[in-house]
Parts: C-alpha cells; sequence; structure tokens
C-alpha cells in the first residue's frame, strides 16, 4: 500500500491512474513518491522511505536534483504533457509584442464615465497602440523542444519566417520541424535576424542570465521577446536598459518580477502558461503512470537524473540497484542483467527466476544496501 504525498492540488483524472490500493493526500507518511507542481522541495528532508519525485510539468528547479541523487531518489518529469497549452500563450505573446493589446485594454478602461465621448476619445487616442503584424516577420527560438517545436510550426503556419538554435535537438524533433524552419549554429544568430524572439531553454548555470547585455547588442533593432520559459535566463538589468534604449521594443514575460511590473515595454503574465484544464491533467495523468511504473516494475522513463530503461515486461522477481557507475554489481549468468547510466550514476537491473521470498528480499536490500556505492537498493515481485 504505497503511500504518495502531493505538495499542490494534483488532478483527480491523474490520482485515479494509481492502483486502488495506493493512498494520496497532503499529509501521508513514509510516502513512497511525491508528487508536485509548483511547490519548492528545496528545503525538503526526503524521508529514507521516498523512492521518487514527480514533478507534474517541464520545468523542475523546485526539485533538489542533486539532493535527490545522493538519496538513490528518481526524478520524473513530464515533457510535452503541457506543451499545447504553453504554445498557445507563446502565440498569444507575439501579439500582445505587437500590439500592446494589455496597455489598450488598460486605457480603455479609463473612458468608463466619458459617454457620447467614448467614440471620438478612442479614434484620436488610439494611435499610441499601433504595432506591426507578425506576418512575414522572422521569430527566434532559443529551445526547440517539445513546446519550442510546436510554437515553430504554428508561427510558420501564421506565416512567419522561423530561425532557431537547440544544440541538443533530436533527430525526432528535427523530423517534425515545419521544412522551412533554419537551424542555426547559435543563439546570437538566431538573436541577429530575429524580430521577435521566444525563450524555451531549461534553466541551468549555462542558461542562467544568458540574455544580456553582450546577446542584446548582437540582436536585431526593435527585437520583441517572448518568455515563457523561465525569468533567471534573462539579465533584468540589462534587459530594463535595452527597453529604455529601445533596443528591446517588447518584453514579454510568464514569470513576474518585482523589477518587471509596472515597466513600460513590459507585460508581465501570472505564470498562465500551463494554467489550462487539459495541461495540468495531461501532466498529472502521465506523473502518475510514470511512478506506478517505477514503484510497481522499476521502470523509468522521462528522469531527470537516472538513466531511460528497457526491461522486459514480466518477471518473478527484480532487484533493483541505484549505484555508482563504477561500481559492479554480481549475478548469476541465468539472471536477465541490464546496466544504465546516466553521468556518473548507474541503474542495474536483475531478473531472476530463482526461488526467492520476503525474507530473502530484505536480507539483501539490507545487505547491498551496506555496500560503498549503492545509493538505493529494492526487490520486487512480480
Amino acid at each position: 500500500m504505497p503511500n504518495i504525498l502531493l505538495f499542490n492540488k494534483i488532478a483527480k483524472c491523474g490520482l485515479d491512474q494509481f492502483p486502488a490500493d495506493y493512498v494520496c493526500g497532503e499529509a501521508v507518511e513514509a510516502p513512497a513518491a511525491i508528487m508536485v507542481r509548483s511547490a519548492s522541495l528545496l528545503d525538503y528532508d526526503f524521508d529514507p522511505a521516498t523512492l521518487a519525485v514527480a514533478r507534474a510539468g517541464a520545468g523542475y528547479n523546485n526539485v533538489p536534483v542533486d539532493v535527490c541523487t545522493a538519496k538513490g531518489i528518481c526524478v520524473f518529469n513530464t515533457p510535452g504533457a503541457n506543451a499545447n497549452g504553453v504554445k498557445e500563450l507563446v502565440i498569444m505573446g507575439l501579439f500582445l509584442a505587437s500590439r500592446k493589446v494589455a496597455e489598450a485594454i488598460d486605457w480603455c478602461k479609463g473612458l468608463k464615465g466619458q459617454g457620447a465621448e467614448v467614440g471620438k476619445l478612442v479614434e484620436k487616442g488610439k494611435g499610441a497602440y499601433v504595432g506591426p503584424e507578425i506576418l512575414g516577420k522572422t521569430l527566434g527560438l532559443i529551445g526547440v523542444g517539445a513546446i519550442g517545436g510546436l510554437v515553430a510550426n504554428a508561427a510558420a503556419a501564421l506565416g512567419m519566417d522561423v530561425a532557431a538554435y537547440d544544440p541538443y535537438i533530436s533527430d525526432a524533433a528535427k523530423a517534425k520541424l515545419d521544412p522551412g524552419v533554419k537551424l542555426l549554429a547559435s543563439a546570437a544568430e538566431v538573436a541577429a535576424v530575429s524580430d521577435y524572439l521566444s525563450l524555451h531553454a531549461p534553466l541551468n548555470a549555462e542558461t542562467k542570465g544568458s540574455v544580456n547585455a553582450a546577446f542584446l547588442a548582437g540582436a536585431k533593432d526593435g527585437i520583441r521577446i517572448v518568455n515563457t520559459a523561465r525569468a533567471d535566463l534573462v539579465n533584468s538589468a540589462d534587459l530594463l536598459a535595452a527597453l529604455e534604449s529601445g533596443k528591446v521594443a517588447a518584453y514579454v514575460v510568464d514569470f513576474p518580477t518585482d523589477e518587471m511590473i509596472g515597466v513600460p515595454g513590459v507585460t508581465a503574465i501570472p505564470h498562465l502558461g500551463a494554467s489550462t484544464p487539459e495541461s495540468e491533467d495531461n501532466c498529472a495523468i502521465m506523473a502518475a503512470k510514470q511512478l506506478t511504473a517505477y514503484i510497481e516494475r522499476g521502470e523509468i522513463v522521462n528522469s531527470v537524473n537516472l538513466p531511460k530503461t528497457e526491461l522486459p515486461a514480466s518477471f518473478e522477481w527484480r532487484k533493483c540497484i541505484i549505484h555508482d557507475k563504477a561500481l559492479v554489481i554480481e549475478s548469476s549468468k541465468r539472471d536477465f542483467v541490464a546496466t544504465y547510466t546516466r553521468g556518473d550514476i548507474a541503474y542495474t537491473v536483475i531478473d531472476t527466476t530463482d526461488e526467492l521470498d520476503d525474507d530473502y528480499a530484505a536480507a539483501y536490500v539490507n545487505t547491498m544496501s551496506k555496500e560503498d556505492g549503492v545509493l538505493k537498493v529494492r526487490v520486487l515481485k512480480g
């Protein structure tokens, strides 16, 4: 009867994916797994019983991945589950950046009470909110993953030219792109040709603050930037200076910060990218299925810290060991054995038809857990 600890409200359709004997709640003890959306786990003290964390969303900077890895905890995310919701917000962001729609709506509210004069005032004042069409303009993309790929194709369908940079793009992702999408060799090359720029890179040590003064200096004059990825991809001080000088014409951001709110040229959206019923349902369902597969069968897919597995669908007894890559796990030649690696971490799975029992399983876990370099051990019964 595994316990699943919930740190946010998780869609019921996702929780319904768990077997009937699972217990899900915000106050369960000794959780086998954690499901989280935006709540921070950075200072959370993980229970020794916890096997996995599932982030119901693509970004996982609210999960201490290094800490989890050291404790043998598998961290999952749900790439692509919310991609369409974010894509739609990006497309709206292009229009918001062009036509000053948000500012115009606010201005229009101020005409309340002017009676018959409203029509004249509208015609007189609308010139302050004129902006360009996106047709025929160039959209640059930094990152062409699940979301960026959808944005690229949608923008191409709207008549935009699309240039993109992604050093990690897969052949499968390339094959899904509109034939007109141009893949360039660097982010700087993309910025130099783009009328609009949409950010879809992950936030890490390499990308933090990468949209900075040097990057913007090489960008096309009057570039309009949409950021639905993470606020810290952008150096706020440098962007504000670029807005003031006119180098950047508009900035639409889905991660408001105090310094950006209320600044002319900035449209701050309260993190609505994946805030659709469809996205929340998709993320919850994917996260629950991944956790169940890992808890029940030791299978790993969409982990951000452990390798993906390809395991037999059925087994009698399965030993699952997370360990340092340098450590070799011994097993019988009769067993199915597979070792998967990611960085310095290895995950060894041993399927055996030997006659085992629960006492043996407990003894094996106890003995192996004491081995240097072993982070987590489980024995599963098929």
